[in-house]
């Protein structure tokens, strides 16, 4: 079994999902992996493509969360949306900076992802899905349309658009 942490020729810091990450929402767990998947394929060659698929996934990822979390009446909902404006300021923040892409900066980011992603999932999301699963709720109970991509939403964010 591999170990959650791979460093691949050239590729840093980077984290592989791994079924421990599942919260037990369909939808929401493919959503996370995908974001994984994106962290990961992070590279000088491809900054800016994959850096603006990440960031529009991000916020498609976090609509579609929280439009499922109000649905079901999470009560911690306002909490966990705050948690998702403070990401989506720490981003904006980092991006703005102006720096050039280097692979320092490439993987610093990637660092700063991935330690978010795992230490929110884990913590956060995992609480929402366990209680998600204790009201006998299921994804299909309060469908959320995945179809609904947000784009160029941190290039307006940082009036790049």
């Amino acid at each position: 079994m591999s170990s959650v942490l791979e460093r691949p020729a050239h590729a840093g810091f980077v984290v592989e999902w791994r079924d421990g990450f599942r919260i037990g929402v369909a939808q929401v767990d493919a959503e996370h992996r995908h974001l994984f998947t994106l962290v990961k394929s992070l590279s000088m060659a491809n900054v800016q493509d994959t850096l603006g698929e990440l960031l529009d996934y991000v916020v498609t990822h976090f609509t579609n969360e929280q439009e499922l979390m109000e649905a079901s009446g999470f009560p911690d909902f306002r909490q966990h949306l705050a948690l998702h404006e403070a990401f989506s300021a720490q981003v904006a923040e980092f991006l703005s900076s102006g720096s050039e892409w280097n692979e320092d900066r490439i993987q610093e980011l990637r660092k700063f992802l991935n330690k978010w992603l795992v230490g929110h999932i884990l913590t956060h999301d995992l609480r929402f899905g366990r209680w998600y699963m204790e009201q006998g709720r299921h994804a299909q109970a309060h469908p959320v349309t995945a179809a609904r991509p947000k784009t160029g939403w941190f290039d307006r964010l940082l009036g790049r658009a």
